[in-house]
């Protein structure tokens, strides 16, 4: 069942978003050459424990994963799409480096994740970045009243088509409110003018993930939670909760 969110509960989900915001802040700044992901982990973690905040991520478990997830973040590297666990791999010079993190906090979610290299890039790994980040961009756009679920995720699939991207089909956005995955889920591909209606209150996870190789398949890890790409190629994740208003889309995961 889609929850339409008072603008009190949207304020409520902001502050939620601050937080999120405030973590992958700060996880970007601790990511260096040499710095475990557990590292990474721990520097969320404080910043939600500052924040009195809690973790959807954390003991989580959907209807594929063999365990409950073990982190407050999802941490892909390189050919790793999403859901990557940290671990004490320690990043390299030119890793592109995905986090994705959420925060509950007054019994409100948020949900976000941001892609970026450590050390020294690689032409093509910015060009996949920017490309992910422009996709947003472009789904953000879309979420505007009067339009569909479909005008979001058509404007993302028109960017990876055009750069010659794949994408794991079978994962995507997501509405959220009191807990992080509610319906509508919000596809990385479809048709304009198609889906749930996009109202005032709406709150969604919009979250492109494309693979630079072209292929749309993905392959899931031994721990049962990562998805890398099948051809080995880099992938990048980018991911805002926004509302939708009658004023437009307003972002809840921004600094």
């Amino acid at each position: 069942m889609v929850e339409i969110k008072t603008d009190a509960a949207l304020d409520a989900m902001r502050e939620a978003g601050r937080v999120v915001a405030r973590a992958l802040d700060a996880v970007r700044k601790t990511a260096a050459i040499g710095v475990r992901l557990t590292d990474l982990d721990e520097t969320a973690r404080e910043v939600l424990r500052e924040a009195g905040a809690s973790s959807p991520f954390l003991g989580y478990r959907p209807h594929f994963a063999p365990t409950p997830f073990p982190a407050v973040i999802c941490v892909s590297v390189n050919d790793a799409i999403v859901h990557g666990i940290p671990t004490d791999y320690r990043l390299r010079d030119g890793d592109v480096v995905g986090v994705d993190c959420g925060a509950i906090l007054d019994g409100w979610a948020a949900d976000a994740a941001v892609t970026f290299i450590v050390g020294t890039p690689r032409p093509g790994d910015l060009e996949l970045v920017d490309t992910t980040r422009r996709a947003l961009e472009a789904g953000i756009a879309a979420a505007t009243v009067g339009n569909r679920i479909g005008d979001i995720s058509a404007a993302i699939g028109a960017i990876a088509q055009e750069a010659g991207y794949g994408m794991p089909r079978d994962f995507g956005g997501h509405g959220i409110g009191r807990r992080m995955h509610e319906d509508p889920s919000v596809p990385n591909h479809g048709r304009p003018g198609r889906g749930y209606p996009l109202r005032h209150g709406l709150a969604l996870a919009i979250e492109p993930m494309f693979i630079a190789g072209g292929r749309d398949g993905y392959h899931t890890a031994a721990d049962g939670w990562t998805l890398h790409s099948v051809d080995g190629s880099r992938a990048a994740h980018m991911e805002h909760t926004i509302a939708i208003t009658e004023d437009g889309p307003r972002v809840l995961t921004a600094l």
